[in-house]
């Protein structure tokens, strides 16, 4: 099969508009979660990672697209300045990863003014293919918080098999009533920004965002290059909401990401968990990694920075992977302090410099559903 490679991304979040924005507010441990007071939301204080909204509509003033496709737009714009791939070609296939897309045209307020049709998943990836002209029919992805890592795996066998040259993924979620009354109903939401691994953890905080990543069968110019070695997913149906006891999913999916990229568990150099600092689910992916014998292995989690980012997690917390590798650089995990998961953990606690040429991306979600990809360095 062919060989993938990354060349081109792009974050809008809370921390900036650009993957060089945000990976500098990564090394600086600047968080974006904070305390929001905003009825419109919810009638009672709420803790979560906002885009700033007014200069997304300075930035894309056009009345005629929902904030969602807004932001979504304006990261696959970033992501294309840094990449020689023709969106406008035949030859790219553009991919769609979202839980809940134009969730928020569910408000009366809202829904007057754009046809009934926007809230619809396969419409928003539309309404993208048609800003830049591809002709291609998008590729939608919506399979809970994995969607992200899956839909970039998903890309990377469209090329492998020749089915296409480029893709571009991209990926976006907003915080809105519907979301957040639906985690405050599981009570899953922390009171204070999460800490994820952590012994005091008492759950997730929500984020917005959008991310682009492109991959090509075409090699970028520079010496060091990123390439995808290998993905895998999973699911254990071990119930709807609750990550598996024993952390089957993840460690399946892990197995078979390691397998396709050819390399043992002591070839990674450092996992980027989903770490939603959830109880179970850290402790799920604690499990899944100590049965890989992988503890020791140096992993963080982003959703300290970002919160849990929903659709566009898998993608912008494997961006921030990339440019970890790009700097050999070990971003810390935000928010933790004491160890606390069932079985130990190597958790980044300090932002360091180390050699990064094999890295590991996991990515977990309601229904039981597990996601990883294996990125590699090369030199040429």
């Amino acid at each position: 099969m062919k060989q993938v490679y990354f060349t081109g991304d792009s974050i809008i979040s809370s921390l900036g508009f650009s993957s060089q924005e945000n990976f500098n507010q990564l090394k600086n441990g600047i968080t974006g979660i904070r305390k929001m007071n905003n009825p419109v939301f919810y009638p009672e204080p709420f803790i979560a990672s906002l885009i700033d909204r007014q200069k997304v509509n300075v930035l894309f003033p056009d009345d005629q697209y929902t904030l969602l496709e807004k932001i979504l737009i304006l990261s696959v714009k970033d992501a294309l300045k840094s990449s020689y791939v023709d969106i406008s070609s035949g030859k790219t296939v553009i991919i769609l990863s979202t839980t809940k897309g134009n969730i928020d045209l569910l408000d009366k307020s809202l829904a007057a003014r754009f046809d009934k049709q926007r809230v619809l998943l396969w419409k928003l990836g539309e309404m993208i293919a048609g800003y830049f002209g591809n002709p291609n029919k998008v590729r939608v992805i919506s399979n809970a918080c994995i969607s992200g890592v899956l839909a970039i795996n998903d890309a990377a066998m469209l090329l492998q098999n020749d089915i296409y040259e480029n893709a571009v993924v991209v990926g976006g979620d907003i915080v809105s009533k519907f979301v957040l009354s639906g985690f405050m109903s599981f009570h899953s939401l922390s009171p204070e920004p999460c800490k994820p691994f952590d012994t005091n953890r008492d759950g997730l905080s929500l984020g917005e965002a959008a991310g682009t990543v492109i991959l090509s069968v075409n090699p970028p110019k520079q010496n060091e290059k990123l390439l995808f070695a290998g993905g895998a997913s999973a699911n254990d149906a071990n119930h709807i909401s609750g990550p598996s006891r024993t952390g089957e999913g993840s460690y399946i999916a892990i197995k078979k990401a390691l397998k396709e990229a050819e390399i043992e568990t002591a070839n990674i150099d450092h996992i980027s968990a989903h770490g939603t600092a959830t109880p179970y689910n850290d402790d799920m992916e604690s499990i899944a990694l100590s049965r890989h014998n992988m503890s020791s292995i140096p992993v963080n989690s982003m959703k300290g920075f970002w919160g849990h980012t929903l659709g566009a997690a898998g993608i912008i917390e494997t961006i921030a992977l990339l440019w970890e590798m790009k700097h050999n650089t070990l971003i810390q995990t935000k928010g933790f302090q004491e160890a606390g998961t069932v079985e130990p953990l190597n958790v980044i606690t300090q932002t360091e410099q180390k050699e990064l040429n094999y890295c590991l991306k996991m990515a977990s979600g309601f229904g039981g559903c597990n996601a990883v990809l294996v990125i590699k360095k090369v030199n040429s």
